[in-house]
């Protein structure tokens, strides 16, 4: 296993971080599952785990906290907030009133007294950033939270959240957990410099690409992976964008296979390999995933290499662009940007 510093914390997680979105009913993944690849995580050297509220409505923090219980110094434990937790209209966002409680419901659930990474899952429009940054620096000096970050912003909304710790004095964001793998590549165009600029640590998330980049999705294979099940039109390949997607895999498959790698240690190497990035989040459901995963742990991919993934998909592209989750909202709802 590879370590990094995260930003500038000072802190050492691993290259490869465990995320726990399919602990619980999203997965289908039991407590002694969860546990059985928490023990495998850790015990290969990844000391970064990585939830959320809103998974499995909570679920998976819980089955975390199980699987950690007795060991919580030796994690660093990244948890999220701010997506919908029911209907009721402010169980959700980046106000005070939200966070303040949330944070305390993930602590309960997790069967700990702190979070060393707490982070904003979605920008949200509706809360300014002092709002926001306010009170996630009292919670931080609470006590309750080490470090926060955010998650999925607009390159223009993590310079704006900079600017207005320092306008306001406040402690600002450390990390953002940006989607980025090799056939989704636009963050590099903006989101990713900016994390340089400001010396953000990154954590990036689907780099597999939601199974793309998995081995599993390939010409004349009938697409049977989890994501496929309930997200059907992301792998219909009579839709331009993923008749693209497959066509960029059949030229990864051919080249990883020549370099003597795996679709998942190509994938894994290539979104390890940016000097931007800190570390690549896994989500398996199984050891077996877990496992296939952790073999990508090792691998440094040559400039060769990174230059023939350049020609298959080019520096900055995103081949499912409608796909992104970092859109500015007036791109996606017309009457933002009609008078």
């Amino acid at each position: 296993m590879q370590y990094r510093t995260l930003g500038r914390t000072g802190v050492q997680v691993s290259s490869l971080a465990l995320g726990a979105m399919n602990f619980g009913r999203i997965g289908r993944t039991t407590q002694d599952e969860a546990t059985a690849i928490v023990d495998a995580a850790l015990e290969a050297g990844i000391n970064l785990i990585d939830t959320a509220d809103m998974y499995s409505a909570g679920e998976s923090e819980e089955m975390v906290g199980k699987a950690i219980a007795g060991r919580r110094d030796d994690i660093v434990l990244a948890t999220k907030a701010s997506m919908p937790m029911g209907d009721e209209r402010n169980h959700r966002g980046g106000s005070r009133r939200w966070l303040v409680t949330e944070l305390d419901n993930s602590l309960r659930r997790l069967g700990v007294d702190h979070v060393d990474l707490y982070q904003i899952h979605r920008w949200d429009p509706s809360t300014s950033d002092e709002e926001t940054l306010s009170a996630l620096t009292d919670l931080q000096r609470a006590g309750k939270i080490r470090y926060f970050g955010s998650s999925t912003f607009p390159a223009y909304r993590i310079v704006q959240a900079q600017w207005a710790a320092r306008e306001y004095h406040l402690s600002r964001y450390v990390t953002e957990q940006p989607s980025y793998s090799i056939l989704q590549r636009g963050i590099e165009t903006h989101v990713l410099p900016v994390t340089e600029q400001y010396g953000l640590g990154v954590l990036v998330w689907s780099p597999l690409a939601a199974g793309w980049l998995s081995g599993a999705v390939r010409e004349g294979k009938e697409i049977t992976t989890s994501r496929s099940a309930f997200m059907p039109q992301r792998f219909d390949t009579a839709i331009p964008s993923n008749r693209a997607r497959l066509d960029a895999v059949e030229q990864l498959a051919k080249l990883a296979d020549e370099a003597g790698l795996t679709m998942i240690q190509l994938a894994l190497g290539f979104v390890t390999a940016h000097p931007a990035v800190t570390s690549a989040l896994i989500g398996p459901r199984t050891l077996d995933h877990l496992h296939s995963q952790l073999a990508a742990a090792h691998i440094v991919l040559s400039a060769d290499v990174l230059d023939a993934i350049d020609a298959i998909v080019a520096p900055g592209t995103d081949l499912a662009a409608h796909e992104k989750h970092d859109t500015p909202p007036s791109l996606l709802d017309p009457s933002l940007r009609r008078r």
